[in-house]
Order: C-alpha cells, then sequence, then structure tokens
C-alpha cells in the first residue's frame, strides 16, 4: 500500500514538475498524466515521485487537514 501526498504544482518544465507541499519540495515526473492538462498552481497526489492524479485545492487540503489531526494523536 502506498501513501499519497497531495501537492500543488509550482513549476512546470516538459514533463517534469515541481511541486510543494508543507514547504517541502519535490521534483516529480508528469509522464503518468500525459491526457491530463495540468497547470502551475494546479494540486495533485503524488505517490512514489509521481503524480497519479489532479486534485482540487479543497481535496489537497482536505487531506492536509487529516494527516495534522492522525500526527496530532499519535
Amino acid at each position: 500500500m502506498c501513501l499519497a501526498v497531495p501537492m500543488k504544482i509550482t513549476g512546470i518544465d516538459g514533463f517534469n514538475a515541481t511541486c510543494e507541499a508543507k514547504g517541502i519540495q519535490r521534483e516529480v515526473s508528469l509522464f503518468m498524466l500525459q491526457g491530463e492538462p495540468v497547470d502551475v498552481g494546479d494540486h495533485v497526489l503524488i505517490t512514489s515521485a509521481t503524480p497519479s492524479r489532479k486534485i482540487s485545492a479543497e481535496e489537497a487540503q482536505s487531506t492536509w487537514d487529516l494527516f495534522d489531526e492522525i500526527l496530532e494523536h499519535a
């Protein structure tokens, strides 16, 4: 099982993107999202340095809120 982490795209160069979440930046490949238009400012779910799908900003925030809640009680 993999944990998908929501990240915001901050830069795109061809099939590569820079994504950010909670002050952490990662370089990811957009190759798997070829059929879906993505732009700077979009949110994606990242699994093993590869986005699995595009999500809304609300979905990303809701996921981070749940992660924060889980970590509060860990």
